[in-house]
């Protein structure tokens, strides 16, 4: 059983007893290479204490540290015995997020980036393991690391050394990413209590977690898109940097929205070139951006208030199944109130669906996929969304998993 999992200093890494067998020891090798942030491992965790001085060696707000990980069949993605990574979200420690945090900082070239700065084994692997359903692995590593990596507050360019290389943060980002990762093979812990994709057999939601708690030690929290298996999330708290720290692992917070029994976990086709990150087919995901697509082309998307933006959009929370859900935004409840939509403390939840359409998977209110407004957003304008075609510009709403 694990107490810790291990991505500390560098020594400490070439010295532990690897988690698991199938550790890569190229990363390894290719993590000592990147710098040493000098924080304590040995103090308090992140989220023990509301007052953080120094958040270059404490994760503040967002001190609860979430890897996420896709189980993609439609189609496949990544290898058929392994799960694909999603990403390494900081949330609060009161399990709301902020997202995008330095639009200064959110590279487009993440290729580029790691080949220059000697993290090409990294690279390689997330050529494998962390890909996007629509064969699209440039931008959902782009989003991952904008959405998320940029409001890790251990990451910020005042953390790093005088003089670091551009993109010396989002090196250390997806290195730990798939450091740690590669601590955390869910179809190994499943499988090893005899769980393995089927098309006939189902599970309940205590088996699978049984299994789980015993290969890591901990319960995390399961997604399914109606009773189908589909994504999981690992909680952590952190001590010291993401770049060098301990991440300690905890039981999920909240549970996932699995049901209590039937849960199938279908086997993939084959190896697949993409990952879950583009939502499209692979299952409705448990937290989105929600992009305009108007005339076949993508105008914008949802900010946190629910208005059409073409500024950078906001990250919802999806709660149920495709065929009925709930959405939550930073900034409250999301609904539908005399065919207007908004999110907000004041709002009432509505409850909503999906709608497979091509490569798309579109947002649905009354069994609706059609939304409008008054006018097209551009620069700081943006406008009110309603339910339907009444208004003068017609479009629908994708939801692109985050």
């Amino acid at each position: 059983m694990l107490s810790a999992l291990l991505i500390s200093s560098f020594l400490s890494l070439a010295s532990a007893s690897p988690l698991f067998s199938h550790a890569n020891t190229s990363s390894l090798l290719e993590r000592s290479a990147q710098f040493s942030t000098g924080c304590s491992t040995s103090g308090s965790a992140s989220c023990a204490t509301s007052s953080v001085s120094n958040t270059c060696c404490t994760e503040s707000p967002g001190g609860l540290l979430l890897q996420t990980q896709f189980w993609d069949t439609a189609p496949s993605t990544g290898p058929v015995d392994s799960w694909t990574i999603h990403g390494l979200w900081p949330d609060n420690c009161d399990t709301t997020f902020e997202q995008n945090c330095d639009p200064s900082r959110a590279y487009t070239d993440i290729t580029n980036i790691l080949s220059s700065n000697g993290a090409a084994s990294t690279l390689s692997f997330m050529q494998t393991h962390w890909v996007d359903i629509n064969g699209q692995n440039e931008q959902f590593w782009a989003h991952e690391w904008s959405t998320h990596g940029t409001c890790m507050s251990t990451l910020e360019t005042s953390c790093l050394p005088s003089g670091s290389a551009r993109g010396t943060d989002a090196v250390a980002f997806f290195q730990t990413v798939v450091k740690l990762f590669q601590t955390l093979p869910t179809y190994t812990f499943l499988s090893a209590a005899g769980i393995t994709p089927s098309t006939t057999q189902t599970f309940t939601l205590s088996q699978l977690n049984a299994a789980l708690k015993a290969g890591s030690g901990f319960t995390p929290a399961l997604e399914c898109t109606g009773t189908t298996l589909n994504a999981i999330q690992w909680y952590f708290h952190l001590k010291g940097s993401v770049v060098d720290g301990v991440f300690v692992p905890i039981n999920n917070p909240q549970a996932g929205n699995c049901p209590a029994s039937g849960i199938k976990y279908p086997p993939k086709s084959g190896s697949g070139g993409g990952g879950g990150g583009g939502g499209g087919t692979g299952g409705l995901p448990s937290k989105a951006t929600i992009h305009a697509i108007q005339s076949g082309s993508t105008v914008g998307g949802l900010l946190s208030l629910g208005t059409w933006s073409t500024q950078t959009l906001a990250t919802y929370t999806i709660t149920g199944s495709a065929t009925s859900f709930t959405m939550t935004s930073s900034k409250g409840n999301c609904g539908v109130s005399g065919g207007t939509f908004a999110c907000g403390s004041g709002v009432s939840l509505s409850t909503f669906s999906a709608v497979t359409s091509g490569s798309n998977l579109l947002l649905a209110s009354g069994g609706s996929t059609a939304f409008s407004s008054d006018g097209v957003p551009s620069g700081s304008t943006v406008f009110s969304v309603f339910t339907g075609s009444s208004h003068s510009n017609d479009y629908t709403l994708s939801i692109v998993g985050a």
